[in-house]
C-alpha cells in the first residue's frame, strides 16, 4: 500500500491526495495548478519556488509543516535559488518529496498562469472634491532682512493669504523636506494639503497632478485602482489573490488561525501588507514619479474590507468579532497615517478607512451603500455582493436593511472537487442538452465554446460561475432533481459513480484536459453550493419578512464574481427571491466604486459614516425562522413559502388518486 497525504495549494484553491514520495510540483501538475517550471525538474530556473505553511489549519483538518517533505539536498542545486529575502519556509516544488500533509502557498512570481480577478473599473459620475489638494506657491528669495521668519512660517501665511487655508499644520515628514524643495525648486514649490488642514507633501517646482489610490480588501481578491485626482479618472487597477488565503479560505478559518496561532493576527497582516505593497508598486509603473521609492507619488488612499479584514489588516484582535455578541474593536470610520502601517505611498499620507456597519457587515458594505444610494431611490432593491463572506442590502429612501450571511468559499471555486479560481484552463460557463446529457463549456483564456467531439481544449477546472452554470443546467436537464440528489440511470455514461460509489457527473473526459483526469461534478460539489445560495437566499428573504416587503422591484448583484454570474442560472437555482429576468442587473464592483467616490469627493466619506449609522442591521442566525428557511432555502430553486399539502405531493407526483376530506 502506497501512503497518501493530502495537499492544498493556495491561492489556486486546488487539493487532493498525493502519493508519498510525490514532489510538489509532481502534485501542482497533478491537480492542475500552474506553477512556472522552465527548467524541466533540473533545479537550475528556479522558477518554482513555493512557501510551505506551518501549523494546524482546523478548517482543512491537517497539520502542515516542513517536516512533512524531504529536507534540501545536499548540493547546493536548490539552496543556491532560496534568498533571505523570500521570507521563511520557501522551497523548490521540483526538490520537494512530500511525506505528510501540506498546505502550499504559491506566490504570485511562481504561478504560470495568472489569477483572472475581474474587478474593472467603471465610469462614476460624481462632483470632484478630493481630500487631498495640491497648492501651488511663488516666494521671494529672503534676504538678510528676512532672518526672523523661518521657511515653515512664511509658507503658512502664503497659503493662508492665497488660498484661505487657515490653522495649517506641518506634517513632520513634510517639514523636514521644506527647505530642500523650497530652495531646489528656486523658490517655487507646490504643497499637498489633506483636507484642509494639514501639509503632508512638499515638492520643487509647480506641480499639477495629485494621485490616490482606492483599495478594495476581498476575503479572496484585492484590487487597487489608481486615480488622477485632477480628473478623477482611473489611470491603472492591478489586483491579485488575496495573499492570507493560506491560512483560511473564508472569515470565520481566518480568524481562528489567528485564535489558535500565537503570531497568527502578525502574520496574516503582515501578509496582506506586503500584497498591498506589491499592488502600489505595479499600479504606479505607468506615471512619472519622483521620490524615493515608486508609491511615493500616491497621496491619498481610501480602502474598504469587510470586518474581519478590517481587523486583521489593522492588527486588531479579531477574536470578539468571532464570538457572539460579535461586537468590532470600532465602527467608526479612520484615518491613519501610511506609515504607521508601512504602506509605500506617500508616508505622511492618510489612509481613510470607511466605517463599519455592524457585526459582519463591514466597510465593504458600506462602500456598496454609497455607491448604489438605495437611501436616494422609490423602488424596493435588493443588492447583493457575492462573494466569500455575502453581503445583502434591502431597501429604498425610506428604509434600509443590511445582513451578512457566510456563503462560504464555493462560489469561488474552493471546497469543490474539481473547483479553482478564475484561472486560465478555468470552466467558466456551462451549457447541457435536457436530452442527450452533453455538455459544452467555455474555458478562460479560449475563446469558443467547446464539445467533446472537438477534442483536446486544456481544462483544469472549473471556477465558480462554471460551478454555477452547470449545477443550474444539471437541474434543467434533469440530472439532478427539486433535493439536489443525483438521478441515476439516465441512459448516459456521464451520469455515474466513483470508486467509493458516490454519484458524479462528467464535464470533460480526461483527454480533453490538461490534468488527465476526468473533471466531475459530485454530490458533495451540488451540496456545497446549495449550502451557499441557501444562504444568500435565506438573508433576503427573512431581511423581506422583517421589513414586510411583499416583491422586489430589482435585484442589483454587484462584487467581482456577482459581476460574472448567469442571470438565468442564479434565477434557475433560487439564490435570490423571483424577479422577472430583465430587473436582475449586474453593477459590478460596487464595494471598489464606493471606495473611489470616497477617494474623490470628500463629503461622501461624511455620507459613509452617517449612512453606515442609518441602515438597520439584521442578524439572520438569531432569527427564530431561520433554520425552517434555510432548508427551504437549500432546495433548487427553492420551496414555497409553507411546505406542501399531502393533496400537493399527490398532484405533483401525477397520481390520479382522489383524496377526500
Amino acid at each position: 500500500m502506497v501512503n497518501k497525504y493530502k495537499v492544498i495549494f493556495q491561492p489556486a484553491g486546488r487539493r487532493g491526495e498525493i502519493e508519498e514520495g510525490k514532489t510538489i510540483l509532481e502534485a501542482a501538475q497533478a491537480l492542475g495548478v500552474d506553477l512556472e517550471a522552465l527548467c524541466g525538474n533540473k533545479k537550475v530556473c528556479g522558477k518554482c519556488k513555493v512557501r510551505i505553511e506551518e501549523g494546524y489549519f482546523e478548517k482543512d483538518n491537517i497539520e502542515s509543516g516542513m517536516s512533512h517533505i524531504s529536507p534540501p539536498a545536499a548540493s547546493e542545486d536548490e539552496l543556491k535559488h532560496i534568498k533571505p529575502e523570500d521570507g521563511p519556509g520557501i522551497r523548490l516544488a521540483c526538490s520537494s518529496e512530500i511525506h505528510g500533509d501540506l498546505k502550499v502557498f504559491v506566490p504570485e512570481r511562481s504561478r504560470a498562469g495568472k489569477q483572472v480577478v475581474r474587478k474593472a473599473a467603471k465610469e462614476l459620475s460624481i462632483a470632484l472634491d478630493p481630500a487631498v489638494k495640491k497648492y501651488p506657491l511663488t516666494f521671494t528669495r529672503p534676504t538678510l532682512h528676512d532672518m526672523t521668519t523661518g521657511d515653515c512660517e512664511r509658507v503658512l501665511k502664503a497659503l493662508e493669504e492665497g488660498y484661505g487655508l487657515k490653522g495649517l499644520t506641518f506634517d513632520y515628514q513634510a517639514l523636514k523636506a521644506l527647505q530642500d524643495a523650497l530652495r531646489e525648486g528656486e523658490w517655487t514649490a507646490t504643497f499637498t494639503v489633506w483636507m484642509d488642514r494639514e501639509i503632508i507633501k512638499v515638492e520643487p517646482g509647480h506641480v499639477d497632478v495629485c494621485y490616490g489610490l482606492a483599495v478594495d480588501i476581498g476575503t479572496t481578491t484585492c484590487v487597487g485602482y489608481l486615480c488622477d485626482l485632477s480628473t478623477g479618472k482611473v489611470v491603472n487597477t492591478e489586483s491579485m489573490m488575496n495573499p492570507q488565503v493560506p491560512y483560511g479560505e473564508d472569515v470565520m478559518s481566518r480568524i481562528t488561525y489567528a485564535m489558535t496561532n500565537p503570531a497568527g493576527l502578525q502574520t496574516m497582516q503582515d501578509a496582506i501588507i506586503t500584497g498591498l505593497n506589491e499592488i502600489i508598486e505595479k499600479v504606479v509603473t505607468e506615471i512619472k514619479q519622483d521620490g524615493p521609492h515608486p508609491g511615493y507619488a500616491i497621496d491619498d488612499l481610501t480602502i474598504v474590507f469587510n470586518t474581519a479584514m478590517h481587523h486583521i489588516f489593522l492588527g486588531l484582535n479579531p477574536t470578539y468579532i468571532g464570538r457572539s455578541p460579535f461586537i468590532p474593536a470600532t465602527q467608526s470610520s479612520l484615518n491613519i497615517k501610511a506609515r504607521d502601517l508601512g504602506l509605500r505611498i506617500n508616508p505622511s499620507a492618510y489612509m481613510h478607512v470607511l466605517p463599519i456597519e455592524a457585526g459582519f457587515v463591514g466597510a465593504d458594505n458600506v462602500g456598496v451603500l454609497i455607491a448604489q444610494e438605495q437611501y436616494n431611490q422609490d423602488e424596493m432593491v435588493l443588492v447583493i455582493d457575492v462573494g466569500t463572506n455575502g453581503e445583502l442590502l434591502l431597501g429604498n429612501r425610506e428604509r434600509v436593511c443590511s445582513t451578512s450571511c457566510a456563503t462560504g468559499p464555493a462560489f469561488e471555486g474552493a471546497q469543490i472537487k474539481f473547483g479553482m479560481r478564475a484561472a486560465p484552463g478555468a470552466i467558466e460557463k456551462v451549457k447541457i442538452d435536457p436530452e442527450t446529457k452533453e455538455p459544452q463549456y467555455k474555458v478562460i483564456g479560449k475563446a469558443d465554446w467547446h464539445t467533446h467531439i472537438e477534442g483536446k481544449i486544456n481544462a483544469k477546472g472549473i471556477c465558480g460561475s462554471g460551478i454555477i452554470d452547470v449545477i443550474a443546467e444539471m437541474f434543467r436537464a434533469g440530472i439532478i432533481d427539486k433535493s439536489g440528489k443525483f438521478v441515476m440511470n439516465l441512459g448516459t455514461n456521464r451520469v455515474r459513480t466513483d470508486v467509493d460509489g458516490r454519484p458524479e457527473y462528467v464535464l470533460a473526459w480526461a483527454e480533453e484536459t490538461s490534468i488527465n483526469t476526468d473533471i466531475t461534478v459530485a454530490q458533495a460539489d451540488v451540496r456545497a453550493l446549495q449550502l451557499a445560495k441557501g444562504a444568500l437566499y435565506t438573508g433576503a428573504k427573512l431581511m423581506m419578512q422583517k421589513m414586510g416587503v411583499k416583491k422586489l422591484d430589482r435585484v442589483e448583484l454587484a462584487g467581482a464574481f456577482g459581476s460574472h454570474i448567469d442571470r438565468e442560472a442564479s434565477l434557475t437555482l433560487g439564490m435570490f427571491p423571483d424577479v422577472p429576468i430583465d430587473s436582475v442587473v449586474v453593477v459590478g464592483n460596487a464595494a471598489g466604486d464606493g471606495a473611489r467616490m470616497a477617494l474623490l469627493n470628500k463629503d461622501k466619506r461624511r455620507e459613509a459614516e452617517e449612512r453606515a449609522r442609518w441602515v438597520e442591521f439584521v442578524e439572520i442566525a438569531t432569527e427564530p425562522a431561520f433554520e425552517k428557511e434555510f432548508m427551504q432555502a437549500m432546495h433548487i430553486p427553492h420551496m414555497k413559502d409553507k411546505f406542501p399539502s399531502v393533496k400537493e405531493l399527490f398532484q405533483q407526483s401525477g397520481s390520479k388518486v382522489e383524496i377526500k376530506g
